[in-house]
């Protein structure tokens, strides 16, 4: 029996993940940290090096990370040594130490005029001082990676996370 002739299937576009790398984002290595961070530093980006130290020291999800509160880090003034923050996937408590180069960052993003009044650790310019959205988290990890000549599709959100843990891990052999 003979089949006939069917006609050709083809997609209406492309894949969306044709010709990008896909699955488990690296950690960043202990060279990397400190190129951005240096390069942060002499750009005098407050902002940016205090998410970034922020985000490294934290080990927080890009969409927890970006709805801290001033009051999650700051007590009486001063930057706290250890924060709390319950995450929104897990509805559970995480504790992280705040180490002392990011406290002095945060600090000084702090006394940034658009600070002034804000709830938010990293708000927004505009739209009524919400804080920044994950994309706009991940638009800065990504010029962050692509500032000391790293592939950006193989570095994220996710890889802020990792960061801390990998080295840990490397240095003791257990988290």
């Amino acid at each position: 029996m003979e089949t006939p002739n069917l006609p050709d299937i083809r997609a209406l576009r492309p894949a969306w993940n044709k010709g990008r790398i896909v699955g488990q984002k690296r950690p960043l290595k202990p060279k990397h940290v400190c190129a951005i961070r240096v390069r942060l530093e002499l750009a005098e980006n407050h902002r940016d090096l205090a998410l970034f130290n922020m985000a490294i020291d934290s080990k927080l999800r890009g969409c927890d990370l970006v709805k801290m509160k001033v009051v999650d880090v700051m007590a009486s003034g001063q930057i706290k040594e250890r924060a709390s923050v319950l995450q929104s996937e897990t509805k559970k408590p995480v504790g992280f130490e705040i180490s002392e180069g990011t406290r002095a960052s945060v600090e000084k993003w702090m006394e940034d005029e658009l600070m002034v009044g804000s709830e938010f650790l990293w708000p927004r310019r505009f739209h009524e001082r919400l804080h920044i959205s994950t994309r706009l988290y991940a638009r800065f990890v990504r010029d962050w990676v692509t500032s000391i000549g790293l592939e950006a599709s193989a570095y994220g959100t996710h890889s802020m996370r990792r960061t801390k843990v990998t080295q840990i891990y490397k240095k003791t052999g257990n988290l």
